[in-house]
């Protein structure tokens, strides 16, 4: 049998569904391996980076590496960012790039790069494979270690000659499921004795927390225990943020309207958030708060987060455990003060959520969009300043049903993950929300999209500028400066990818454009101009004004 041919069995045993990616002339027998697979479907895309997307949101999804293959040289490194989105997002992804063959030189060093060397920083294991016999298993340590807390991505590159081999005598290797070892007594015992002794403690969930045993055992402990939390942009959803308990989203990593109860706070538990998402909240030595670490590994020490104690193992079984030993003194802590700062936190965060002005507020958008979206819809975004007030003013009512990214918060991933979410849930309403600038990044997959039959919303947010930049520049109090553009006619865009454009004049407008998209079979792309002018009064001025007028009524 063909080495080509073994590496796609390896990968059927692997349970692989799909494979996205870019061939070229080096993956020409993986390539036909995949052809004849019965189980394996290759989805072909615009560009690498759109394989490597749609890889890491069917691994973030589904808990299972997904595949993508791309060729040497320029291809293995338009799949770098990707490999950095993965791993830093903690999603497993198994990437396969070619080589021209390592046994005889074919075109000098024409294209060719390190690429094992390039992917060490970036991977959890990255090998070459120079015998055809050791492919079964490279695969299924690849594979292991992808999978494994925490998930990440891995690489395995296929020279040309090494895919020819003629291979007679090989073994696949079982899949051997394993498990999270559980944290010890003795820190459990710990946590129990801070938490009991706390006058004001708060939970906070991280995307560590983001899996179906772990949410269920969050969402117990909660209603059980008693205890308010809050959450990071990664961990939204994961308890529905209907619940009376929940405080908000950690959108900033310190003075933000939620910092005012975390301030507060005495105790942090800290489930499932690691220090490479932004900071939901900054440590202060100087200040009396002890935090207990709970994840499937132990805390990374820096200036910004240094726990008190750690509770390392199985989350959903740290959490169940924590739930049984503490329901003896459930509801015992005064939450007056928590919920009277989630009030002001609300009244603040709705203030423009029904201002009609057009171009749109983004407080406006978010409120319409959560109004017309149904409760299991799926928003994915790329990255700009709406994510931001998604994180903040958008209320997730179930596990991943927000879709961004916290890690890398690199743009043009919000169209690649829209279309893997609406290849898995195709009867589920799915929204992509990109900037103007992320989505033509990678709009060349419209056509993928297109090829691929589905029914997606994309929402454009058009400012001709990076908007968060611009941000950020004015906060600093430098003139604008090189951060404006140009953009196409995007309703005549979308139709040259055989798509539907609108373009609304009014927010009325954009809502019944918005409605009939979500009800309208194909791809609807919606060019929204938006007005991000209040950014800088909101999250500089407002907040400093939220925080003086608590002060003063708890001073009286």
């Amino acid at each position: 049998m063909k080495a080509s041919d073994v590496f796609v069995k390896a990968l059927e045993n692997e349970g692989v569904e799909y494979i996205f990616g870019l061939p070229g002339e080096e993956n020409l027998d993986i390539l036909e391996s995949i052809r004849k697979s019965n189980q394996i479907k290759f989805v072909l895309t615009r560009h690498e980076q759109g394989a490597g997307f749609m890889a890491a949101t069917y691994g973030r999804f589904t808990g299972k590496p997904g595949v993508c293959l791309s060729t040497l040289g320029p291809g293995a490194t338009n799949l770098m960012t990707t490999a950095a989105y993965a791993q830093l997002g903690a999603m497993p992804m198994f990437m396969i790039t070619g080589q021209k063959p390592i046994k005889k030189s074919k075109q000098g060093k024409f294209q060719i790069l390190d690429v094992v060397e390039m992917m060490q920083p970036l991977t959890k294991y990255t090998k070459q494979v120079t015998h055809a016999n050791h492919i079964p298993s490279m695969i299924r340590e690849a594979f292991r270690l992808s999978q494994e807390e925490r998930p990440g991505a891995v690489h395995i590159e296929l020279p040309e000659d090494i895919a020819q081999e003629a291979l007679d005598d090989f073994r696949i290797f079982d899949v051997v499921n394993y498990r999270i070892p559980i944290a010890d007594k003795t820190s459990i015992q710990k946590a129990v004795k801070m938490i009991k002794s706390a006058s004001k403690p708060l939970l906070l969930i991280g995307a560590g927390a983001n899996r179906n045993r772990s949410c269920t055992a969050l969402t117990h402990f909660v209603n059980t225990i008693g205890i308010p939390f809050f959450n990071t942009q990664m961990g939204k959803g994961i308890v529905d943020e209907r619940h009376e308990l929940y405080l908000g989203t950690a959108a900033l990593s310190n003075d933000d309207f939620l910092h005012e109860a975390v301030n507060k706070a005495d105790l942090i538990i800290n489930i499932g958030h690691d220090t490479i998402e932004k900071p939901p909240f900054i440590m202060d030595a100087e200040r009396n708060q002890k935090v207990i670490h709970v994840n499937y590994f132990a805390a990374e020490i820096d200036q910004l987060y240094f726990p008190h104690l750690n509770i390392i193992g199985d989350i959903a079984e740290s959490v169940n455990h924590l739930t049984n030993a503490l329901q003896p003194v459930a509801n015992s802590w005064d939450n007056t003060f928590y919920l009277y700062v989630k009030r002001n936190v609300c009244s603040h965060l709705t203030k423009y959520e029904n201002d009609n002005r057009f171009p749109i507020l983004p407080q406006r958008l978010v409120k319409l969009v959560r109004t017309i979206l149904p409760e299991d819809g799926i928003l994915t975004l790329d990255n700009g300043m709406y994510k931001l007030w998604f994180a903040r003013n958008y209320q997730a009512y179930v596990q991943n049903s927000l879709i961004l990214d916290n890690a890398l918060a690199t743009m043009g991933a919000g169209l690649p993950s829209a279309m893997m979410v609406k290849e898995l849930y195709p009867d589920r309403k799915v929204v992509s929300i990109n900037g103007d600038g992320g989505f033509m990044m990678n709009s060349q997959e419209l056509e993928t999209a297109s090829r691929l039959n589905l029914d997606i919303v994309i929402i454009i947010l058009n400012d001709h500028g990076y908007g968060m930049i611009e941000w950020k520049q004015e906060a600093d109090g430098f003139p604008k400066y090189g951060l404006e553009y140009t953009n196409p006619d995007f309703v005549k865009y979308a139709e040259s990818f055989g798509a539907t454009g609108y373009k609304p004049n009014s927010v009325e407008d954009f809502e019944a454009v918005f409605k009939k998209a979500l009800d309208s079979k194909g791809i609807q792309i919606i060019d929204l101009a938006v007005d991000y002018s209040l950014n800088h009064h909101i999250l500089n001025v407002l907040i400093k004004e939220f925080s003086e007028k608590l002060k003063a009524d708890q001073h009286e």
